[in-house]
Formats: C-alpha cells, structure tokens, sequence
C-alpha cells in the first residue's frame, strides 16, 4: 500500500540573542523508508541515502527552482532534505542590511546542528557555495572534537562564489562606489534578478567578509566535491571556479564546465546536472 509523501515541515528557529536575535524559516522532510523491499544490490535503498542541506544565494530564498527541484527529488527518493532562508531573506526575520557572512554562517550552523543527523551533502548556489564551504570546516572542527551527530558526504556547489565581497565586489568597485560604501556605509547595487529594486551593500558585509575568505590557503574537508560551472556567467566567473578547484585536494573534486550556461543554472538541463552530482555522492 502506498502511502502519500507528506509536504515539507515548515519550522522556525531562534538564532542570537538580545538586538541581534532573528527568527529563521527551515523547510524540512524526513527520510521515508521505501515501501517495498528490494533485493538489488545496485545503490543505496530509498531513504538509506545521506541527507541534503540547501544553501541558497545572496538575496535568494528557498523557494526558487534548484531548491525545490532538490526538494522533490529528496521526496521522490525518500531522502531527508532541510533547506532554509538566511536572516533578511525570504520568509526569514531580521533585514537584509544587517546581514554578513558571519551572521549567515551563524544560521547555517545552526540550522545544520537542529535538524541533521547522519552523512549529509551540501549543495550550495552562488553565495551558499561560500557558506557551504565553511559550514563544512565547522562540521570537521565539530567531528574531530566528537561533538557532531551529523558528518559530511560530500559537496555539491554551482557557481560557487567563496570570498565574494572581497575578490567580485569590493576589487572590482569602482572608486566613486567605494568612497560610497566607505563615507555612507552602505551603496545600493542595481539588480538585474528578482523584481529589480536595487538592494544595499554595506560596509560591514564587505569588512566583515575578510574574517570568513577561503581562497588564500587550501581547502581540505575530507570529502567528495562537485562544482557545476557556467563558462557564460556575468556574476561569477569561470576563472573563480577555477582558482577554488586549486585549493581543495586533487582527489575526488569535480569541475564540470556547462559551456552556454549563465549563473543560475536553473534551466531543466542544469537542473538534471546538479541533481545527478548529489545522487553521484550517494
């Protein structure tokens, strides 16, 4: 007998405390054990496979289409899937000006610790390829420590953006921008991507941003890593893709380079290319 697959759980938690306390939304679904046993020993039964954590991009939200085909590909496959919205994003509280990389880490983490148990890949798009790359540092501080109930398989990143604020914002402003963020605190950027209106860039995102860059040194998770990358993005280019498959170890790290593909990523194709990355993993 089948059973219908329930919705994702929508589910709030507190982060921070006293000015800087913010409510964030997590969409979450539970493993579903197949109803049918199997006797084929090729991959992993339904549900026996690591969960999945979504980290989404600047100024996205956990509704946009990689995050909900991810959804419905966990639903389809009885795998756990949590995905989330940063402070000041989607239906997150707080706003979106007061947001850093650190206080985003901050969620991440502890979004990760209430809701993962097991092997769990991460896929980050754009500013969540950043996020997933620290999020993964703290998770091996946390494992080598024996403090963490949930372990990294893997990660899956597109267009990932580490060190953003630093290497393809604040080194490519112009200086009348700079003195800008500088004099004001804050510049707002046009946008060519939601409804249009420009969004703020601040100067403590910027100077916060240089506690948390990665590029400098190498990168060693101890895990499978696979980056999808359009040769044709205007926001982060290929060359920055690139530059981050050098610093993380040669062994198991993929660069797959989609030739017409833009920075979203989020046509059918794209989408079949990611989803067969996180089912490469297992």
């Amino acid at each position: 007998m089948n059973h219908p697959i329930p919705d994702a759980v929508l589910d709030f938690i507190d982060v921070g405390e006293g000015p800087s306390a913010r409510r964030i939304a997590v969409r979450r679904r539970a493993a579903q054990k197949s109803g049918q046993e199997s006797d084929q020993e090729s991959g992993p039964e339904p549900g026996q496979g690591p969960g999945l954590v979504w980290l989404g991009g600047f100024k996205s939200d956990m509704r946009g289409s990689k995050a909900v085909a991810l959804d419905e590909w966990a639903r389809d496959h009885g795998r756990a899937v949590v995905r989330f919205d940063y402070s000041g994003h989607g239906e997150s509280g707080g706003d979106f000006a007061d947001g850093t990389i650190g206080r985003w880490l901050e969620e991440s983490v502890a979004v990760f610790e209430r809701f993962c148990d097991g092997p769990q890949v991460l896929i980050g798009s754009s500013m969540g390829g950043w996020m997933a790359l620290l999020l993964a540092r703290e998770v091996k501080k946390r494992q080598e420590k024996q403090q963490a109930k949930a372990s990294l398989a893997g990660l899956v990143l597109i267009a990932p953006a580490p060190d953003f604020t630093e290497e393809l914002m604040w080194k490519n402003f112009p200086a009348a921008v700079k003195k800008e963020i500088e004099t004001k605190g804050v510049w707002l950027r046009p946008s060519d991507y939601g409804d249009g209106s420009p969004y703020p860039i601040t100067r403590n995102l910027i100077e916060e941003g240089r506690n948390h860059l990665v590029l400098g040194s190498a990168i060693d998770l101890g895990c499978p890593v696979r980056i999808l990358q359009g040769a044709q993005d205007p926001d982060v280019p290929w060359q920055h893709a690139f530059a981050l498959t050098h610093r993380l170890p040669a062994d198991d790290v993929v660069l797959t380079m989609i030739q017409d593909g833009d920075h979203r990523l989020s046509r059918p194709q794209d989408i079949a290319r990611i989803l067969a990355a996180v089912a490469e993993i297992g």
